[in-house]
């Protein structure tokens, strides 16, 4: 019986991520949702004026014997801005901060490795400011979140931000890559 764990992470649109995220091996699902705040059951409005408190995330299925939660950590790191607050690009607020929502004590020990070394080794410029806390209730998107950028490639925001981010997925772990 395969074991299959779940991985929680905001680093953005949620667009984005699902697009990456999905394209990797060992990764069985990929869901759109909110995740941080207090209300329950947010809707998609609700969290875009940041007075909820949730993060926009993705919570990912994979299976551990194929894909290692490091490995989804440093898919995660690379593509987002892991030391900018509250933002992406011209994403602005809370619903759109670096987090890592972890479920086991394991994925928080490794994500505070990893950040640490990260910070450490002075990667980027300023340093990481990727909350680290734990999952508390997720709340899956609307559905016409799901699949957003196959569903709607052409879109501009798609073009210009989703794509590029799914590219650079592939181009940075074409080991990783489901074959099609």
């Amino acid at each position: 019986m395969m074991a299959v764990e779940k991985a929680t992470l905001a680093g953005g649109c949620f667009w984005c991520l699902e697009a990456a995220f999905e394209q990797l091996e060992g990764v069985l699902s990929v869901c759109p949702g909110y995740m941080g705040g207090p209300l329950p059951n947010p809707t998609y409005e609700a969290v875009c004026t940041g007075g909820t408190g949730h993060a926009e995330v993705i919570q990912i299925e994979f299976d551990p014997a194929r894909i290692e939660f490091e490995t989804l950590l440093s898919a995660f790191f690379a593509l987002h801005d892991p030391t900018t607050l509250n933002r992406q690009g011209n994403d602005v607020g809370t619903q759109y901060r670096s987090a890592i929502f972890w479920h086991t004590p394991a994925q928080r020990d490794a994500a505070q490795a990893m950040v640490q070394r990260f910070n450490a080794a002075g990667i980027w410029p300023d340093p990481v400011v990727t909350e680290i806390v734990a999952a508390s209730p997720f709340y899956a998107a609307e559905a016409y979140h799901h699949q957003y950028f196959r569903k709607n490639p052409y879109q501009g925001y798609c073009m210009a931000v989703v794509a590029p981010k799914a590219a650079k997925l592939r181009e940075l772990f074409p080991s990783r890559i489901k074959p099609d």
